[in-house]
């Protein structure tokens, strides 16, 4: 009975020790013969809920892309295109600050190979990708599929079951076909609808929000306004009662509506639902979407009139007159068209924002613009009298067209950033592109001022309570820019400038350490400044050593530079200052990052014991470390320990946003040093 309970306790501690190691996204594989020597590899993904497995086209500087390695491709087969995905989500992380790409749920990838070597018995493929939720995993999956050697239509081959690690896995080919839910569709490509989770909710209100003010905006430009108490009079006066010429306004707005829609769904249904959304990292579309905002902002500030032909706009106007819903119908598309030439570039650079959101962003943000532009019309035709409060038009319509020409004009520079950080090109660093808002908003400052004019502005013999106002925001903006170029963070235009990483001088202009006590320190052997200015170590055995010497606790950090959570516990948790204190006087700060891809010296590479794969980067030594010695394989991972490596704390922590928690954690394992001395 004894042995029975020891064996119960053994199995559960195992069980325990294991629970850690987490495997997100469980594979499967089949193999389509095209031709006799064609074939479609196809690997198919089931992902927990709530991770995102991250695509091979997420671009550089963000989380690791999948990276797909076929093995035994020299001289037995070559790749028939790129591989393809199914379908993917893309979302703008504010911690790398670019758009990064990933796969929910389900994820499918496709690859046609032809054989050279006709007698090739397997094709061996490696998968290196990156799964996060609260942290982040860094996976080596290895597949062997068999090549049919009957005639067969389809075969399914297993996948190499694999024990995850942070860079490495365990193997063992398993010889049975692989029967999971996959095999019941055994040529369907994985479309199937995911979820819309709240962020998406969030972000579809934030468009539908940005494009109503949008449309108000270009209801307040000369194009349009004078349009309305010209529309509202009318229906009002061509109508033989009241009621009717209430009616026929409504339905003018609902017109209006209906066309912008339209445009929406006609982007989405052309383009994709993720067409431009995957476009929004393209270098190209990048520069040739600045070059478009700039000839927007051109013609804003009066230097031409972007205009759709005049033919247009007479067939249309001929149409109009026929009277009856349609004739409204053909009333509002005028107005769509003679107005173009204030709308266009409003509407032009709203889709292409709505469209990078992906999904039906598009149609959702032309319904907010639309909204916007019909509600005056529908309004004022219920309520006419409150067209004699309208104010009158005038130079001020002109003010707000240059107005948005100014926006029109910086926005464009965020296009031009980020073709600069993909191509990482370092001519428009963060100090140059906060110099050209700086100049930009402090021009438009002195125009809302009156000091300069444009070519149709009105003379102007005093500026009014509203433009003085408008321009004493945009110069408090302005001066809150200038801060920027000597370090300050700029919390209020996150994600429009390029990261402080990406800087002549990271630390500010003039300022080498943004004036830290550590400047002039001189760095233990081994050591560098990490996050904060901290003293940490990137190799653990010197990092323990000067512990030893100083006689403190190590914090032990498992981490990665594409990992998004081990960021953000840097940027929202080590910097609060109780943290900040403790981890600057009371541990030795430890990082050890899993996906270092720096090779080690040959005389150092090894097999795993653990998982029995090789160990050939830096990387791949301090994944196999995390998982031989601490059963884990993700990040963030820390652990309070003293110098023989024992652990202090009652237990690990990963990604933990509560600073008091992590405070008390962090205390628990430093007290517990303390008492054992």
């Amino acid at each position: 009975m004894k042995k029975i309970i020891l064996l119960i306790i053994a199995f559960l501690a195992f069980a325990n020790g294991n629970a850690q190691i987490l495997d997100p996204a469980k594979w499967t594989t089949k193999i389509e013969k095209k031709s006799d020597t064609r074939y479609l590899l196809i690997f198919n993904a089931v992902i927990d809920n709530e991770w995102h497995l991250y695509s091979q086209f997420t671009p550089d500087g963000g989380p690791l892309p999948l990276e797909i390695i076929f093995k035994n491709q020299k001289g037995n087969f070559k790749l028939i295109g790129k591989a393809k995905e199914s379908k993917t989500r893309t979302a703008f992380n504010d911690i790398f600050e670019v758009n990064e790409t990933f796969f929910e749920k389900k994820a499918q990838i496709q690859q046609e190979i032809e054989l050279i070597n006709t007698k090739l018995t397997e094709v061996k493929v490696d998968f290196n990708y990156q799964v996060c939720k609260d942290v982040c995993i860094n996976v080596e999956k290895n597949f062997t599929i068999k090549i049919p050697q009957k005639e067969s239509a389809t075969t399914e081959v297993a996948p190499v079951v694999n024990v995850t690690t942070g860079d490495s896995t365990q193997s063992k080919e398993v010889v049975d076909t692989v029967k999971t839910e996959i095999k019941a569709d055994k040529t369907a490509k994985i479309t199937a609808p995911i979820a819309e989770k709240p962020e998406e909710k969030r972000g579809l209100l934030s468009i539908f929000f940005i494009a109503f003010l949008s449309g108000f905006a270009a209801l307040l430009t000369p194009c349009v306004f004078p349009m309305i108490p010209m529309t509202v009079s009318f229906f009002t006066k061509q109508s033989k009662t009241k009621a009717k010429g209430i009616r026929n306004a409504i339905i003018y707005g609902i017109a209006i509506i209906f066309i912008y829609v339209v445009l929406g769904f006609l982007v989405t249904a052309i383009f994709g639902a993720d067409a431009l959304n995957a476009l929004s990292t393209n270098v190209w579309f990048n520069i040739i979407f600045f070059i478009l905002l700039v000839v927007f902002a051109s013609s804003f500030l009066g230097a031409f009139e972007i205009m759709l032909p005049n033919s247009w706009a007479n067939k249309v106007d001929n149409q109009a007159d026929r009277g009856g819903i349609i004739g409204i119908l053909f009333m509002a598309l005028a107005l769509a068209i003679v107005s173009f030439s204030c709308t266009g570039p409003i509407v032009g650079t709203l889709l292409v924002e709505a469209a990078s959101k992906g999904g039906i962003a598009p149609i959702v943000g032309m319904f907010g613009f639309s909204l916007a532009l019909a509600l005056p019309f529908m309004l004022f035709a219920m309520f006419p009298g409150w067209l004699n409060s309208l104010p009158k038009s005038g130079g001020w319509l002109n003010t707000v067209k240059v107005v948005l020409g100014f926006l029109e004009l910086a926005l464009a520079f965020k296009f031009l950033s980020n073709a600069d950080l993909v191509l990482q090109l370092h001519f428009l660093e963060r100090e140059v592109f906060l110099a050209i808002w700086i100049a930009i908003f402090g021009t438009l400052a002195l125009y809302l001022f009156g000091k300069i004019s444009l070519p149709h502005d009105s003379p102007l013999n005093h500026i009014s309570v509203g433009r003085l106002s408008l321009g004493l925001v945009v110069l408090a903006f302005t001066v809150y820019l200038i801060p920027g170029i000597w370090g300050a963070p700029l919390k209020l235009i996150s994600g429009f400038p390029p990261p402080m990483t990406y800087s002549e001088s990271p630390y500010g202009v003039g300022n080498s350490k943004g004036g830290s006590a550590t400047t002039a320190q001189v760095l233990p052997d081994g050591a560098h400044l990490g996050p904060h200015d901290l003293i940490a170590f990137e190799d653990y055995d010197k990092g323990v050593a000067y512990a030893k010497s100083v006689n403190k606790p190590i914090l032990l950090d498992f981490t990665g530079y594409a990992c998004v959570n081990c960021r953000k516990m840097e940027d929202y948790v080590w910097s609060d200052p109780m943290i900040l204190k403790i981890l600057q006087n009371e541990v030795v700060l430890i990082s050890l990052y899993v996906d270092d891809k720096r090779e080690l010296p040959k005389k150092e590479q090894y097999v795993s014991k653990e998982t029995g794969k090789e160990v050939v980067s830096v990387g791949n030594k301090w994944s196999d470390f995390q998982i031989t010695k601490f059963k884990a394989n993700a990040q963030p991972y820390y652990i309070v320990m003293d110098t023989d490596g024992n652990m202090l704390s009652d237990k690990p922590e990963s990604y933990n946003s509560n600073i008091n928690a992590y405070k008390d954690w962090l205390k628990d394992g430093i007290d517990s040093f303390k008492k054992a001395e």
